[in-house]
């Protein structure tokens, strides 16, 4: 019997420890290449053109059609949506999810190329991802074609299974994953349009209401309910006879309690949406519970008109385009407010560019919140003036007529519209409080 070499076995030890090394370098060199190609220095995909008045009249007449209050028959319904649609709802989800971020989709017959530049978040350097997807109609979700992150190409099927992978896991950790998930049923692709079929029953509604708002949520909303019901009847306790309230009192009294609550760990973002919110709701006589019924145990303050420069409908334009700045960007804000005064223009009480003024001001203190948020609550928690947050806009024309406003101002978009626009820029400007901050 021959017996073994002593060795040969620290040999192929030493073989084998010599190859798990060069795998494991090749594994780290390897990741370091994928994560450098992954990874840009800029956006590739520019930003969707801004929303212009015509969208806001589009994104009207959408809600109108797919208003899930409606009765339908059958337990399936079917969402339809243009290319310009989708485009304009991808990039409002792509702004709320990052600043800068962008997105959009162009559709064919059965498959769709999304493309989106994200900006990574917590790096130290500036980094994008670049994600360039074609989709491919299937009896159910879209499956990924094609996928190329930044000079990375993911093969096809390895997309496929990451995105069931991301969507298993959106099912698991949030709760607006889950309950779109459990919705829809597919998704069809069709050249400019876009077709989704989505189960609707008796708790639907319910459950999407409360999906927006979680108990989180409306706790918070329940506690600046409170605050702004204390405000009010201390002001009413006051006896200083005026049944309105300024709005920069209220501003003062809830970005104090939001300071409070954020210094107490939690998110000053939430806790500025939250305050804003509550303001709008009550400017524009609505209450929480008209929101999400199930609030119903939330303290609904006294009705009280909130007023701005003296006048409440200042302070609806301002409140509402807070709220919509923070949500979406500036430029849904604007749009939305200029959309209002076409309709006025045509339907109601006339064109206002003082109205305007207050919709950018509102706009301007929106965007606020979000980009320096805790700042914002300091700054408010101060006290503010009325002209710190609203420029004198009594020489404006108002009230314009259809005829009035094409023969001075050539309609929206013309140059004496712009001019307008131009030097209500220039008055906020002037306020330290809405300036833009430097570059």
């Amino acid at each position: 019997m021959i017996a073994a070499a002593p060795g040969r076995p620290r040999s192929a030890l030493r073989r084998a420890l010599k190859a798990l090394a060069w795998l494991t370098l090749a594994l780290v060199v390897g990741s370091v290449i994928a994560v450098a190609l992954a990874l840009q220095g800029a956006p590739r995909w520019p930003a969707a053109a801004e929303v212009s008045v015509a969208d806001i009249a589009r994104a009207r007449d959408f809600l109108r059609r797919n208003d899930p209050r409606q009765p339908a028959p059958g337990p399936l319904r079917t969402l339809v949506t243009s290319e310009r649609e989708a485009n304009l709802l991808l990039g409002q989800l792509a702004r709320r999810a990052a600043a800068g971020a962008t997105a959009r989709v162009a559709l064919g017959a059965g498959s769709a190329r999304v493309q989106a530049s994200l900006p990574l978040p917590h790096s130290a350097v500036t980094a994008w991802l670049n994600i360039d997807a074609t989709l491919r109609e299937t009896p159910g979700l879209p499956a990924v074609d094609s996928l190329t992150v930044g000079r990375l190409p993911v093969p096809g099927w390895v997309a496929t299974r990451l995105l069931r992978v991301l969507a298993e896991r959106a099912r698991q950790s949030t709760p607006e994953g889950a309950l779109a998930l459990s919705m829809v049923r597919q998704v069809r692709l069709q050249p400019a349009r876009l077709e989704v079929s989505y189960a609707w029953g008796e708790d639907s509604l319910r459950r999407v209401l409360g999906t927006l708002l979680p108990p989180d949520e409306q706790a918070r909303l329940t506690a600046y309910a409170q605050a702004l019901s204390g405000a009010m009847q201390a002001h009413a306790a006051a006896g200083s006879g005026s049944k309105a309230l300024p709005l920069e009192q209220l501003l003062t009294s809830l970005f104090t309690l939001a300071s409070q609550r954020s210094a107490g760990g939690n998110d000053p973002l939430a806790e500025n949406r939250a305050a804003l919110l509550t303001l709008a709701l009550q400017a524009t006589g609505r209450q929480l519970s008209d929101l999400v019924p199930a609030i119903q145990a939330a303290p609904q303050p006294q009705h009280m008109p909130i007023t701005l420069s003296g006048r409440d409908d200042f302070a609806q334009h301002f409140l509402i385009s807070a709220v919509l700045a923070l949500e979406g960007g500036g430029p849904l804000a604007d749009a939305i407010g200029v959309y209002k005064e076409v309709a006025d223009l045509r339907h109601g009480s006339g064109f206002s560019f003082n109205d305007i003024a207050a919709d950018r001001a509102g706009a301007r203190l929106g965007l606020l919140a979000r980009r320096d948020p805790a700042a914002l609550q300091r700054r408010l928690a101060q006290g503010v003036r009325a002209s710190d947050v609203m420029p004198d806009v009594s020489d404006l024309p108002e009230f314009l007529g259809a005829r009035e406003f094409r023969q001075a101002y050539g309609g929206v978009g013309a140059p004496p519209y712009r001019r307008m626009l131009a030097d209500i820029e220039r008055r906020l400007d002037a306020l330290p409080l809405l300036r833009p901050a430097a570059p």
